[in-house]
């Protein structure tokens, strides 16, 4: 057992105990989760926290990693089978399931070091944001989209770290409120985005390796705090949007405002 780690000691010699005492949650555990899930269990990462209300069934089963054709036969909760995944992997982690809306655990959320968001909508991505500038966690944000009403399509997505005091997915752009306007207008009019599982594994290796830079830094080049990904040439690279907040304080979340609990709206909704 203790040679399991021993090409990643470049990290540092205390980095599996480090490691192990990290605790992230993940929100949306198919195409993005899936795999910052189970690259987090080979790291060594030793708590998680899964959040995600749905079942994963036969049209999960191009993105989502760790779910086999036998289990959609009795469609097992997307919890349950990233928490196998990731036990499969370290025998000795401890995986907490919150097969619920993430808004009613998120208690449980504040004890994370860490949040991933492997969402696909603007609002669930706003509320995330907003959770943890309140507790002064770290958010990364991975997320892919298909554009195109016909051939050719584009494939692009983002990785966004978020960090307190530092700009936010506001601040970025990122999310406006006419975004979140429009997504509620158009909400239930079509069915789930696209997707399909390569870029979804680009875009968690990013952030993932965005995480370890952050808990242990191996490099003195810091990953930039948003990275956009053109799937079409197969390009990552950091946003435009970057340089004129080089040195921006974000006056969305001010560091000494607005922490607490946070009143959740009745219709607030988890993925």
């Amino acid at each position: 057992m203790a040679d399991r780690f021993s090409r990643q000691r470049f990290l540092g010699t205390d980095f599996d105990r480090l490691a192990a005492d990290t605790e992230v949650g993940i929100v949306g555990l198919c195409g993005g989760g899936s795999h910052v899930a189970q690259q987090l269990a080979h790291i060594g990462v030793g708590r998680f926290r899964l959040f995600d209300p749905d079942k994963a069934d036969e049209t999960n089963t191009g993105r989502m990693v760790g779910l086999s054709a036998k289990d959609t036969e009795y469609k097992p909760l997307k919890t349950d089978v990233i928490a196998r995944r990731i036990l499969e992997i370290n025998p000795a982690a401890e995986v907490a399931t919150y097969p619920v809306p993430w808004q009613q655990a998120s208690e449980a959320m504040k004890l994370c070091h860490t949040v991933f968001g492997c969402v696909d909508r603007y609002q669930p991505r706003d509320e995330l944001e907003r959770f943890c500038r309140r507790y002064l966690v770290p958010y990364i944000d991975v997320g892919m989209d298909v554009h195109g009403e016909g051939f050719p399509y584009r494939i692009a997505g983002q990785v966004i770290v978020s960090l307190p005091g530092r700009p936010c997915l506001r601040c970025f752009g990122f999310i406006t409120d006419e975004r979140l306007q429009e997504e509620a207008r158009r909400y239930g009019d079509v069915g789930g985005r696209p997707q399909v599982v390569w870029p979804n594994g680009v875009l968690a290796s990013t952030a993932v390796g965005a995480f370890i830079q952050l808990i242990a830094p191996w490099s003195e080049d810091a990953p930039p705090l948003y990275t956009e990904y053109d799937g079409n040439r197969f390009r990552l690279f950091p946003s435009h949007r970057l340089a004129p907040l080089s040195h921006h304080t974000c006056p969305h979340y001010p560091l000494a405002d607005d922490l607490g609990d946070v009143n959740w709206s009745s219709g607030s909704e988890a993925a």
